[in-house]
This record gives structure tokens, sequence and C-alpha cells, in this order.
């Protein structure tokens, strides 16, 4: 295939920009507690420098895709050339090798690049074309550390859309051609990959919540160069304008961002076709891959929305067929990652068709043969869900008995929807549905055996779980305010348990925000023998447990006077019931979870027996 130089001079949208949008104008409970969150883990917490000396330390590759002016000849084929970009100038020079054996793709047809690096695709309106990133090969990223990997065609442009959707990018182009340049960060078998859920800002001031809390942690963070973040969906809430606000906080990261929409990302006065359009403007394609070390990450686009009807989680029988594609270009020693914004599954919506993605049978069988592990986002909870795990909703609703390999739900960056107190760092308390604490979950791969690692917002890697007490007096107080949650009054002394209410029973609870069924959670009343806590959820086929009796009192405590969900069920909480004989006077319980990698965490709650 000739190569072909003449760079487009127009505005046509490359990777994830196109310049001419038109774009629209501490509690009680708490305080009473004492917390010695204390990390004995024998895994290290990330490296973290200021974001200024992270930065230099690894410079991003800035860069573009190359759009050859046009138009083709030929209006049936897009071709072009993937190339080794070794100036990082974004075109090839005479000197710039193609890259054998990397896959293209237009969203229906995957092809791989020849000898040359050259490829050839059918065209059609309104398709996303897309390169897969290669291990040991990095694509360019914009001024906002948006990763640049494809070109949308669209020649008539969006119709009339209130947030402008993408402008006409006329016919077809003589070539589009991917630029790569050589890194060792992506080639290295260890990762660290950011799973960022719902950013979901509604206004400019959850804007600067978002850039106070997760974006500044980030930004001190040096140890996810390679693989970046990927946000999973719900990049806004509803309000399209705050795009580029959104990508303006992504130039804060010091790794590349990609992105995927979630169902508050559509266009909703569009055609289903055009759905994601002002999205694809943004942010490039709504579903695509990409190589790092031995991950192969697949991020789709599981919000499936037709004029005037709800949106259902699902895939759709076009992104289906690219994934099977796809995969079938994945050697069997990659581990398969996939990303969605709708979970496949999900503990806190495992009994909804349009809550979890209809084809996740398929998409189960799809990857099969390979190692694999799936990340959502979109219920604003926290969930570590392991392979072999199983409920009963997921059973009736979704017809899978038990899940072949672990299913992650990373939480939200907005937490519960930014409610709450706003703490003196800026953004809210924002206590998810569950009881976990807004933040980032990191995918850690490494040669000797993957594992996932929540950090909370504003926090160290040791603030792992919070500790209460759930006594009869709490609950009957759960009970008189349910319906007023939001305006109650405050529950008075959390942390005091009568005689009477020992033989209630009385808890000590531990939600522990990224447990699972290979955690182990024990507590010591006193310095006494440390005994196994019981978890609410077994994860063995019963159905989800909601009430006062499987809630996590400390976020319940807060939830109920300073609004938000109300964390009355959740698949990772631990408890334990406080002896009837206890003491009248104060006593010290300690809890220390245990995860499968031998990563401790410890923390404690002082209480007051009364007669």
């Amino acid at each position: 295939m000739p190569l072909k130089t003449s760079r487009a001079t127009a505005p046509i949208a490359t990777g994830a920009v196109l310049l001419s949008l038109a774009m629209a104008a501490p509690t009680a409970a708490e305080s009473s507690a004492t917390s010695t969150a204390a990390a004995e883990s024998s895994a290290s917490a990330a490296p973290s420098t200021t974001g200024a000396d992270a930065r230099s330390a690894a410079p991003l590759y800035r860069g573009e895709v190359d759009v050859v002016a046009g138009p083709d000849e030929d209006q049936d084929t897009l071709d072009g050339v993937v190339f080794d970009d070794k100036n990082k100038n974004s075109t090839q020079d005479a000197n710039e090798r193609g890259i054998e054996g990397v896959t293209v793709s237009n969203g229906r047809d995957v092809v791989t690049t020849d000898a040359k690096g050259g490829y050839e695709l059918p065209a059609r309106d309104n398709m996303n074309v897309f390169v897969t990133q290669k291990a040991g090969y990095e694509v360019p990223v914009d001024e906002d550390n948006v990763a640049q990997f494809s070109y949308i065609h669209l020649p008539g442009g969006s119709p009339d859309l209130k947030y402008g959707g993408i402008e006409p990018t006329g016919e077809l182009p003589a070539a589009v051609n991917f630029p790569m340049a050589k890194s060792a960060e992506t080639k290295k078998p260890k990762q660290n990959c950011i799973m960022g859920g719902d950013i979901q800002t509604y206004d400019k001031d959850e804007v600067e919540y978002a850039r106070k809390g997760a974006f500044t942690d980030l930004s001190k963070r040096s140890d996810y160069r390679g693989c970046g973040a990927l946000f999973l969906g719900d990049v806004v809430g509803d309000d399209l304008s705050l795009y580029p606000d959104t990508r303006e906080l992504s130039s804060m990261l010091n790794g590349p961002a990609r992105f995927l929409p979630g169902n508050h990302d559509l266009d909703f006065d569009a055609e289903s076709e055009h759905r994601f359009d002002t999205y694809r403007s943004q942010f490039g394609p709504d579903y695509y891959s990409y190589d790092v070390g031995d991950l192969h990450i697949v991020a789709l686009n599981s919000v499936q929305y037709s004029t005037g009807e709800k949106y259902q989680g699902g895939l759709g029988e076009e992104q289906l067929e690219w994934l099977r594609q796809d995969i079938a270009q994945v050697p069997k020693d990659k581990k398969i990652v996939l990303a969605t914004h709708i979970p496949l599954l999900n503990f806190h919506d495992q009994s909804s068709t349009q809550h979890q993605v209809q084809e996740v049978k398929e998409i189960h069988e799809i990857v099969s043969g390979h190692e694999a592990v799936a990340f959502g986002g979109h219920s604003h909870t926290t969930e570590a869900m392991r392979a072999g795990d199983s409920t009963e909703g997921w059973a009736s609703a979704m017809g899978v008995e038990e899940l072949p390999f672990d299913h992650i739900t990373a939480g939200a960056i907005s937490g519960d929807w930014f409610s709450g107190e706003v703490t003196p760092d800026g953004y809210p308390t924002a206590i998810q549905k569950d009881g976990a604490r807004p933040g980032v979950l990191t995918f850690e791969a490494r040669p000797q055996g993957d594992r996932d690692r929540f950090t909370v917002t504003g926090e160290s890697d040791t603030e792992q779980m919070s500790v209460g007490v759930n006594t009869p007096r709490y609950r009957s107080w759960f009970h008189e305010h349910r319906e007023n949650a939001g305006k109650a009054p405050e529950f008075e002394n959390p942390t005091q348990v009568s005689s009477e209410d020992l033989d209630g029973p009385a808890y000590i609870t531990a939600n522990v925000f990224a447990g699972s069924s290979d955690s182990e959670v024990t507590v010591s009343i006193d310095g006494g023998e440390a005994k196994d806590a019981t978890r609410t959820q077994e994860m063995a086929g019963e159905k989800k447990r909601v009430g006062a009796l499987w809630s996590d009192p400390t976020a319940v405590m807060e939830q109920f006077v300073h609004g938000g969900s109300v964390a009355e069920s959740g698949m990772h909480l631990w408890r334990l019931e406080l002896p009837s004989d206890l003491e009248p006077g104060k006593h010290t319980a300690k809890v220390r979870s245990t995860d499968a990698h031998g990563r401790v965490s410890t923390d404690s709650v002082t209480f007051t027996v009364t007669e």
C-alpha cells in the first residue's frame, strides 16, 4: 500500500475531539468510634509523588491520528497504515516502518495489518474506525491526556442536537493512519489499571468536587503510567455541555485517559443511531480494545437505548459480533479484561434485567478459554464478586448459576451522587448505597497473580473499612425514620449498648469496602481471642437481604441525617454478635480483615455497656 502523507486541514474527528462542537452554555457515630485503621499489608500502597514530579518522570506521548486529505477515489473502502512514530510527530516519515499484526476495526469488521502496517476496511456512514494498541507501544494522547486512536466517519454530521453532536466529516479521506510509539511502560507484565466509576457531574460545583477529590488523588500517583485510567461511563449527569470540564480534569492524570459512555451520557433528543454522538465527538468510539502487558482490555458500550424507550443493559448484535471477532485475534495467554458501564452482573441489581447485560451468557462463552475479569460501574456500589459466587437474582433473572470469573463493580467517583456533608477537603462524604465510601479501584496485573485494590477518595490504602454497632435501639430508630431518610434526627449515643440490647441481639459490624468471598474477617473484644465474623451475604445462591438487621449502621447514621441513599444491604458486611454477659463499662472491638493476597487492614470501635 503506497504511503500517503498529505495532511488534512479540515477539523475531522480524530481520537476523541471534534473541535467545532456547539456546546450549551464527621458524624456522631463516627466521632464516637475510635478509628485505628492501620495497614499491616504485605502489599505496599501505590507509590505517590506530586503531579509535576510524576509527569517529569514519565512524559506522555502527545499527538493525533493522521487523517490524510481526500476525498478517496474509492468511497467504499478505507485504507491506511499503523506505523512506529519514532519522532512522535504523528506523521509517517521515510524511516518509520509500519507495524505488522495490529488489529484495526470499523466497529463491525476486524482486520490485522500486513507486513508494511497497511490495512483496508469496508466503509459506511456513521462508523468509528479504531486501532487496538499493541503491548510494547502506546497511542498518542491530546492536551487533556485523552487517548487518540480513532476516526469518526459521519459525512453529513449529526442531526440537530441540543449538545452539538458531530460536525460533518465530509467524504471518506484518502487514508487514516494510526501512529504508535514504542513504550517500555505498556510492555511490562506488571500493570496498574485505574478503573474509575461514574464521575457523573451534574453542574460545575460537582466538577470541582471531582477535581478536589479523586482527580487530585490520581494526580499524586505515578503507578498507572502504562495502563492509564479507564472511566466506566456516566462521565457527566445528562448535561453534556460539561464534557469539556471533564476532559480538563483528565489533564491532571499521569497516564492516558480512556472513557466509556453511560446511560447519563446520551443525546436524549437523538434517534438511536445517534444517541452517543456528542460523547463520541469528545471521547472517541463507544467500544474498542487495547493491549498492555499481558492484558487485552475490551471497553464495551453496555447501554442500549431506543427513542421513547428506557435504556437497557446490553450490547446489541453488531457490537457482540465485533466482540467475537476481536477476541478471536487474542492469544490464549492474554488475560481478557472486560469493562462496561452497566455491569455484566451486579449484586445490588441482581434481579433486574434492565441493570445487567442481557447477553451476559454469550459474553461468558465468547471469552471462555481465556483467563478473564469483568469491571462495571452504574450502581454506585463497590462489589468484588469472585468466581463461584452466586445469587438467587442472577439465576432467576439472567440464567447464570455462578460466576465463571471475577466480576467487579468498581464504585463511583461521585459516590452517592455527591450527596452528604461537604468535608473540609472540599467534597461531600457521598457514602454509597452499600455503605462503601467513594473512590477508585486499581486492577493490579502481576505475573504471580492479579488482584484489585480499592482506594477511598482522600485516603491512603490503609482506609479499607468502617466499624460500627448494630443494636435493637439502633434498629428501632432505623424503622422509625426510614421513610424520612435525609431529614432524620441524629441517633443519640451510637456506641452505647444497654444490657437489654445485648439480649437483642447486638452486633459489631465491619463494612469491608472491597471485601469478598476470599476475605477473612475477625473481631477481638478487649484484646481477647479473635473470633470469625459472619458475612451477612454468603454469595452462595441466597436472595438479597435488606433492612435494619442487614444494614451498615455507621453509613446509615450519616445518610439518614445528611441525605443520600440508604446502606440497608450489601455484599461486603461482616458482623459478630456481642456476648450477652459483657460487664458494664467501656470495651474495645478490634476488627481485622485479610484478603486472599495476605493484605491486612484493621479498624476498631470503643463502645460502652450500660445497666
